[in-house]
């Protein structure tokens, strides 16, 4: 699991995969590159997908996580093809995001355009800290 620092503040997201993370692509699993961002309204995860279509992809939410999974096909190659160079990743990937408090997954909302899976995540509603506390008769 890597932590990844998303802005000069102390506001860190823990990024994970449950197939193996980056080095499991040999074993026919990867993690998209993502980036993460801060803005004044909540964070934007920003997925590449080039090649997707959006009914393959899956959004899930486990408390404070974000789960991301898919398949990206590979239907254009050659039958009996011999690579020089291959960094493209097929096949199913898996990206497990782990948010700071503060954001509420619950209102998050995602779109799919240009190769680009954006999911904006609004900070929570602040809650009142007031607490009322009873007194006690007694004489």
């Amino acid at each position: 699991m890597a932590v990844t620092k998303i802005s000069s503040s102390l506001l860190f997201i823990n990024r994970a995969s449950a197939v193996g993370g980056r080095e499991g692509s040999a074993n026919g699993h990867w993690v998209p590159n993502t980036d993460v961002y801060s803005t004044g309204s909540g964070l934007v995860v920003k997925i590449e997908l080039a090649g997707m279509r959006s009914e393959n992809l899956e959004i899930t939410i486990e408390g404070n996580r974000l789960r991301i999974t898919g398949t990206r096909p590979d239907g254009c190659r050659a039958p009996k093809c011999s690579f020089l160079v291959m960094e493209i990743n097929y096949g199913p990937f898996e990206s497990v995001l782990e948010l700071p408090p503060g954001y509420d997954l619950s209102l998050a909302k995602a779109a799919y355009l240009n190769g680009f899976l954006r999911i904006d995540v609004p900070l929570a509603a602040a809650q009142s800290k007031i607490t009322k506390v009873s007194v006690a008769g007694g004489n």
